[in-house]
């Protein structure tokens, strides 16, 4: 029989060795665990950074897949294959260094549905561990989506009518409007008729851009930017209208039909120019009808849609005018006449008839020029100047609504404007 030394059971000192040893492996392997574990939600980050890339560009703006969901026809519901192979490729793009060696399981689903396209893309992967093979765990695996939805763009309509009356052959800017009155005596280029050197073919003669001319080349450079913008070929049609060519004949003129073809449309529009009067003060200057325009726009436009199909388009009447009307409303007029003549801001009760229907009105404002030499300016318009813009505003939508004095430039504001209408949140259910 073995004899133990003395003290021996009651000797403690080895106990932290021994119980390190013991312990040495779970506490080993539960520390290799977090490191596995880390290093495993660390890749996961980065494929969940891969997966929202691939979900939002595969439907960004201008994707192959929001073109595609565009061209549908009608409110056509379905899997938008082109979005599934970009989405694919974006992820792909985004993995490299380690993660290029480990296997990725990817589910990939573009649909459109109504107005709204939707991307999924979810990922299983499986990492292999280092430490957690101490215990018979050879891998972990990892798993995430990442969802997006775009609305897509909007279909528009858009009635552009352009005031092309006598008071838009003012000068362009307050340097054109001194050029006219020295040569002439007076800052509107008249395009009379009844004589072949009048104020319209002077200006002309002078270069003297009036104030039609610039808003012609505006309406021209908008159907480039809708061109730019455009998502599809048809998302918008366009037309142009006038108050008239001549004022014998003056009413609602249609200079483009409504079209996509916006080639066609700049075309067209060259047509553009102020009105012609076969002599002066013909009809006692009662010209400018905006009462008699807004009304005929109205029988125009087609019942407004939610913009979700080319056969639904949103309609947007485009209203560039100076804002000042001139017509014969002996009991109408919201201002003070003469022999029944009005001159006024415009109404806007006929702007509404429009809103109720659910189109959008669009007013770009071409400051009305003070003229402070003139004594009929001052006994008429002056009075009601600073209403001008007020009631301006008040028949646009709200937002949609932009004043240009003569120093800046018409063509930036359309544009401004334009792009304005197109990028509005719209309400949908």
């Amino acid at each position: 029989m073995a004899i133990l030394p003395p003290g021996f059971i009651s000797d403690r000192s080895g106990n932290f060795g021994i119980m390190t040893a013991l312990l040495m492996v779970p506490l080993v392997g539960t520390a290799g665990m977090a490191v596995d574990f880390a290093h495993a939600l660390s890749l996961r980050t980065q494929l969940y950074a891969a997966a929202d890339a691939a979900a939002v560009g595969s439907i960004a703006e201008k994707s192959s897949a929001v073109a595609a969901a565009m061209a549908m026809n009608g409110n056509g519901n379905g899997t938008i294959s082109l979005g599934k192979t970009d989405a694919r490729n974006i992820f792909m793009s985004q993995v490299s260094g380690e993660l290029a060696e480990v296997h990725v399981d990817l589910g990939i689903d573009v649909t459109k549905t109504a107005n709204k396209l939707n991307s999924q893309v979810s990922f299983t992967a499986t990492v292999p561990t280092t430490f957690m093979q101490i215990f018979g765990r050879d891998s972990i695996t990892i798993s995430g989506t990442a969802t997006a939805e775009y609305q897509t763009a909007a279909f528009m309509d858009f009635y552009i009518l352009l005031d092309n009356t006598p008071s838009m052959g003012v000068g362009a800017t307050p340097s054109e409007v001194s050029k006219l009155e020295a040569k002439t005596g007076c800052a509107f280029a008249c395009h009379q008729m009844d004589k072949s050197t009048n104020n319209y073919t002077i200006a002309k003669s002078l270069g003297v851009a009036m104030r039609i001319d610039v808003v012609r080349q505006a309406t021209q450079a908008l159907t480039d930017t809708a061109k730019t913008e455009r998502i599809s070929s048809d998302q918008f049609r366009m037309g142009v209208y006038t108050f008239g060519t001549k004022a014998e004949d003056a009413k609602l003129t249609t200079i483009s039909g409504l079209t996509s073809d916006l080639t066609k449309v700049k075309n067209y529009t060259d047509a553009v120019d102020l009105m012609t009067i076969p002599y002066q003060n013909y009809n006692n200057d009662q010209i400018t009808n905006f009462d008699s325009a807004m009304t005929q726009m109205n029988t125009i436009i087609d019942p407004a849609g939610d913009g979700t199909s080319n056969t639904s388009a949103e309609k947007i009447l485009f209203f560039v005018s100076d804002g000042v009307g001139d017509s014969y409303k002996p009991s109408t007029c919201t201002k003070k006449t003469t022999g029944g003549r009005c001159q006024e801001p415009i109404d806007t009760s006929f702007c509404k008839p429009l809103k109720d229907r659910g189109v959008k009105i669009a007013v770009l404002y071409t400051t009305y020029l003070p003229l402070p030499s003139n004594s009929w300016y001052n006994t008429w318009i002056r009075p009601f100047q600073s209403e001008i813009p007020t009631k301006m505003q008040a028949c646009a939508s709200p937002g949609f609504y932009f004043e240009v004095s003569p120093t800046e430039g018409i063509t930036d504001a359309m544009k401004a404007l334009f792009l304005k209408v197109i990028r509005a949140p719209r309400i949908t259910s």
